[in-house]
């Protein structure tokens, strides 16, 4: 069913794909974010979204809130003040071919009610492959500087950022605003980052594995006499808050951070169509070997700032925007062995073991081979000659094995149909390409794994409890739940071999500080399959407390009730998500996981909205009809920035009910049930836009 076009599948494949590919999705996330240890590359992570995205575009009614993670990078090291962006510093989606960019530029049209052929400026701008550094300048003078961190707040590397040579420490000209935030990347040119391997093996250290971690690494040394001795530079492409417009267009806006002294993104071009932009991505991909520095893409921005604020973000990423990534770079290697790995729900992910390749300048020995499915369709075999990719330059996978090259008396790969760590029975459900122990609380790869979950960046952030740490809590049995945790005492660990004193005073200090927690990410925590950040975002800023949430969801294990509906009707969640949220919230074991937790915790509400204080925060809308004014993404989009919660059916618990041309059954249940119903232009007058 994999390879069947999402054009071409029925309404019943489509929901197991869309079920299927929630659930890899999850998986990954909790991989790639949770415990920095990707099972797939770049490529075909973003492969699965983009097919979800064409499920969901074939079969709107199926829908599942699957999208990826919305994290965009690391919470800041310890080793740093703290600087909390004014706007949030977001990442990219990204496209791998042709027709995803066409699809993207059609998607905007769509968004904004725009014909196939209406004029749309793009700049497009060759992507450095470095570290986000946002500039904070006041009367032109620079006064912090900042990493992007997790996106919400940054690591302050002030100090560090003024010996980086061609990055202005004062504005140059004139028309600078009192207060401006500049964004832009520092990186390292390739001829730098060989003399500095070369220096640090010459003194015995580490080298780098390529410019971009040379750049971060020596960007965030604590000394910042060792970030003046390294060759950094910095291109401007963005900002931030500014204390006024910078222009109308980012093509003049490129222009004027020029003049105040900037360097801005190069190769760069304003297009006026698709074939501008694949143009100038052939000539840059061309031109690649040629430049000082690494790029790994082209970014595509829409130009016209007014059509940016009219498209707005999603999930991790703008509308307005997005990363065209040059092709993997690709190797020859022996595959030595497959090994199994278990994760925290039980899903057993396949890992070749190879003889080290070097693949984009990294030396490469392990590589993904995503699941039993792949393994038959590409028929790789232990002893193969196989063809190794680091999709999107960062994560090794392997593409194919070389049949010429095959060893006489090859056999093909079974794979295991119990668990490697416990011995319970793997099996597969009806529709899943993954196949799962099945032995729960009793595998300990899975107990360990939802352990090292609950203590990741992401969830509860507990410096100093990494991964080697949980284990080793786990095995000698200092940990058993979540609730042990906070359980710990000196006593228990600064004898342990290893620790001393003070980095065990440090890590009970961290456990106490992550002792008080906001209710999403508690509930991104708990490693409900199929709930990520999104979701838990979604439940917390509709449940708002704990108590709330565990007795609504109590209440919807009846799929007649009020409170299923409630759930159902949160715009996001489908029933495939709902019924692992409902299921885990119900069962008794995890209920008494819940309330040890809750015994030790200061669980608060999530973050309120951006748009906290207008007349619809809290309320929840739900919009029917045909709108005349902006699409009906567009207005959802506008609603949740002013905090509201928008609904797919309308309840007895329905803030407002807005209706356009052709309203039918939502228009009368809200009239049936006493809901405010608003016409678009009360609705826009309530929101302080003009109709």
């Amino acid at each position: 069913m994999t390879q069947i076009p999402a054009a071409d599948l029925t309404p019943e494949q489509a929901a197991g794909e869309l079920k299927r590919l929630a659930k890899d999705i999850a998986r990954h996330d909790a991989a790639y974010h949770g415990k920095d240890d990707p099972e797939i590359s770049d490529a075909d992570y973003d492969a699965l979204r983009r097919r979800n995205e064409a499920i969901e575009a074939r079969f709107p009614d199926l829908v599942l809130p699957d999208s990826p993670s919305q994290q965009v990078g690391a919470r800041p090291a310890s080793g740093f003040g703290e600087v909390r962006h004014a706007l949030p510093m977001l990442s990219l989606n990204n496209a791998f071919a042709d027709d995803d960019v066409a699809e993207f530029l059609g998607r905007i049209r769509r968004f904004l009610g725009m014909g196939e052929d209406a004029a749309l400026d793009m700049v497009a701008e060759a992507k450095i492959d470095g570290l986000s550094l946002s500039l904070l300048y006041k009367t032109g003078k620079l006064v912090q500087a900042a990493t992007r961190g997790d996106g919400a707040k940054g690591e302050n590397v002030t100090a560090n950022v003024k010996t980086v040579g061609d990055l202005p420490a004062h504005l140059k000209g004139k028309g600078w605003p009192e207060a401006a935030e500049i964004r832009g990347e520092v990186f390292m040119r390739r001829a730098d980052f060989l003399a500095l391997n070369e220096r640090q093996e010459k003194a015995g250290l580490k080298p780098f594995a390529n410019p971009r971690n040379a750049a971060a690494g020596s960007l965030r040394q604590l000394d910042a006499s060792i970030t003046a001795s390294r060759p950094l530079h910095f291109m401007a492409y963005h900002w931030g808050e500014v204390s006024a417009p910078l222009g109308a267009g980012i093509w003049e806006i490129r222009q004027r951070l020029a003049a105040w002294g900037f360097k801005v993104n190069e190769p760069a071009r304003l297009c006026q169509s698709l074939e501008d932009m694949l143009d100038f991505y052939r000539a840059t991909l061309e031109d690649r070997p040629e430049l000082a520095h690494d790029i790994d893409g082209v970014v595509y921005k829409v130009n016209d700032l007014t059509l940016q604020d009219r498209l707005g973000f999603v999930s991790r990423a703008p509308r307005w925007a997005i990363a065209h990534k040059f092709p993997a770079e690709r190797a020859q290697t022996r595959l030595k062995a497959i090994d199994i790995q278990v994760g925290r729900t039980g899903a057993l992910t396949p890992v070749a073991r190879l003889e080290p390749v070097t693949v984009g300048g990294v030396v490469v020995s392990n590589a993904t081979l995503h699941n039993e499915d792949e393994i038959a369709r590409k028929d790789v075999r232990i002893g193969d000659t196989v063809i190794v990719q680091r999709a999107g330059d960062v994560i090794p996978q392997v593409v194919e094995a070389v049949a010429k090259k095959r060893p006489k008396g090859s056999k093909p790969y079974i794979f295991p149909t119990t668990c490697p760590v416990c011995g319970s029975h793997a099996v597969r459900e009806p529709g899943e390409a993954v196949r799962r122990c099945t032995g729960g609380l009793i595998c300990a790869a899975q107990a360990v794994e939802r352990l090292k979950h609950f203590v990741s960046r992401d969830a509860f952030d507990i410096e100093g409890m990494g991964a080697k740490h949980i284990v080793a809590f786990w095995r000698d049995g200092l940990i058993e739940t979540p609730a042990d945790i906070f359980r710990l005492k000196l006593s228990d660990i600064d004898q342990r071999e290893g620790w001393g004193g003070k980095s065990a005073h440090n890590l009970i200090d961290s456990i106490g500080d992550s002792r008080r927690i906001t209710l999403d990410r508690f509930i991104y925590a708990l490693g409900i399959r199929l709930a990520g950040q999104a979701t838990a975002k979604l439940l917390a800023r509709n449940y708002t407390t704990l108590d709330a949430l565990i007795e609504a969801m109590t209440a919807a294990a009846d799929p007649e009730s009020a409170a299923s509906a409630e759930l159902l009707g949160i715009d996001g969640i489908g029933p495939g998500v709902a019924a692992e949220i409902v299921g885990f919230f119900t069962e008794p074991r995890n209920r008494e996981i819940l309330a040890d937790l809750a015994q030790a915790l200061a669980i608060e509400p999530a973050p309120a909205p951006s748009g906290a204080g207008s007349p619809v925060t809290g309320k929840t809308v739900v919009f029917t009809g045909t709108l005349e004014t902006m699409t009906r993404g567009e207005a959802k989009a506008r609603a949740e920035t002013l905090g509201a919660k928008v609904a797919g059916s309308v309840s007895k618990k329905t803030g407002y009910v807005v209706i356009g041309a052709d309203a039918g059954s939502k228009a009368r249940k809200a009239a049936e049930l006493g809901v405010t119903v608003l016409s678009e232009a009360e609705w826009l007058a309530l929101i302080d836009r003009e109709a």
